[in-house]
């Protein structure tokens, strides 16, 4: 690895790194081995509430948002706008209320706040203010992260309490591909942990222009990444909850646009989780983007296949995953809504053919053969019509004739409404008035107090 900050180089070699000619660190197996068995194999990431939050590593597949989209698709126009803070309010309020999205990191961009402490400290304010789910924020260098944890220790009552109930990841880029530390990430991360955040760090790279073409090669060089942020993260120190996000990115060779909705892309991001599984640690991949630039068919195939292939390898967190078009860099809270109800039937097909003796009752077949010959009104039939099934919020299933007599209601203006609903019902309230004052006392909030 190269580009280490004389700081972090320090730590990683007393811990057994050894220094290249040319300058890189190389970090030997038995240092690697040695972070990984310090490292937890699993991470209790809180909500807000704290009934809300979710084990991540070993089982269990959780869905989830990420990104840094600079653009918002307006239902009401159709057209394109840059992305504000209200918009990542909408975002993060309809996450809340998403029964199969588990958590909610940053995935816009608030381009109306041009500071970059106001930005981070806004975009802190937002997410949390905005559900009660486990969230996540980046930072835009280390000197935000103090007011960021000092603006969350307020939320939740006082100092130190963020520590205990860290409800909120710290989303780090540790490294820039290929096989470079990102020494302004290092800091972050530092600090993050020293203020007691759950670190989630991120490797991306994208095969074809800064990992090998190869999906092998890819995956070899973005592993040997992910594994140079546990053992940073170690050095740091040892047994910190950690998360690993790694991310290989696809290139389309003919142009070198990143493509995040190809075959390549679902296979290499299921390749990912199963290297990460194999190692024992929590992690995340990404998947669920699409280069549709609208919420069409393109979309729900590319984002259907992708996720599908990352959550049935096992992955802990997919994420970058639901409300995003247009190559990650278009935020949808109506795709998020449509999103959700796709990530359903996803994690039900996740759960597969569960076997019970009391499904199998022969007793109950002879009683229906030899009786009305249907198991509709059967009491095992209403027993099992919620267990055992899932349905969606939005995806039609009635006949033509009922759609048509309908008004023939497109599931685009089924999220709509669904989107409209869920603001109408006003802010949520588990943010206390006096925490919110004290906030906006002490730092620049730019939200509205009846946003």
């Amino acid at each position: 690895m190269a580009d280490a900050p004389d700081r972090y180089a320090e730590l990683l070699i007393a811990g057994g790194a050894r220094r290249r000619d040319d300058g890189r660190l190389l970090l030997p197996r038995v240092v690697v081995e040695r972070a990984l068995q310090r490292a937890p194999s699993t991470v209790s990431l809180p909500g807000f509430a704290e009934e809300r939050g979710i084990s991540i590593g070993g089982k269990g597949v959780h869905i989830g948002t990420g990104g840094a989209a600079v653009r918002i698709l307006d239902a009401t126009t159709g057209a394109y706008r840059v992305s504000e803070l209200r918009d990542l309010w909408t975002m993060m309020r309809v996450v809340d209320q998403l029964p199969n999205i588990h958590y909610g990191l940053r995935p816009l961009v608030a381009r109306d706040v041009a500071n970059p402490l106001e930005l981070d400290l806004n975009t802190a304010f937002a997410v949390t203010a905005a559900t009660t789910k486990p969230t996540g924020v980046s930072f835009t260098s280390a000197e935000t992260v103090g007011p960021v944890v000092d603006l969350l220790d307020m939320a939740l009552g006082g100092e130190g309490r963020f520590a205990a109930q860290p409800f909120s990841m710290a989303v780090i880029v540790h490294v820039v591909p290929p096989l470079r530390f990102a020494p302004e990430g290092c800091e972050i991360m530092e600090r993050a942990i020293e203020r007691g955040m759950i670190v989630q760090t991120c490797s991306a790279g994208q095969a074809g222009a800064t990992s090998p073409p190869s999906l092998a090669g890819a995956l070899v060089q973005g592993l040997a990444e992910i594994l140079a942020g546990v053992v940073l993260a170690d050095a740091i120190k040892p047994g910190h909850p950690c998360i690993h996000a790694f991310m290989p990115f696809v290139s389309d060779l003919r142009t070198g646009a990143m493509t995040g909705g190809s075959g390549e892309a679902a296979v290499i991001s299921a390749a990912a989780t199963q290297l990460l599984r194999d190692l024992d640690i929590p992690h995340a991949v990404s998947a669920g983007i699409t280069e549709a630039k609208a919420a069409d068919s393109q979309a729900g195939y590319e984002k259907g296949y992708t996720i599908s292939l990352a959550a049935h390898a096992g992955a802990d967190m997919v994420q970058l995953s639901v409300g995003m078009l247009g190559s990650i860099m278009v935020a949808s809270p109506e795709s998020l809504v449509i999103d959700s109800d796709m990530c359903g039937a996803i994690l039900r097909s996740v759960r597969g053919v569960e076997v019970d003796p009391a499904y199998l009752d022969l007793a109950i077949t002879e009683e229906v053969v030899g009786g009305e010959g249907h198991y509709l009104g059967s009491a095992q039939t209403l027993e099992l019509m919620r267990s055992e099934y899932v349905y969606p919020a939005l995806g039609d299933r009635r006949s033509v004739d009922e759609w048509v007599s309908a008004g023939e209601p497109s599931l685009w203006d089924r999220a709509g409404e669904r989107v409209a609903e869920i603001l109408a019902a006003g802010r949520p309230d588990h943010l206390p008035i006096e925490n919110e004052a004290a906030i906006r006392a002490a730092f620049p909030i730019h939200l509205p107090e009846n946003q």
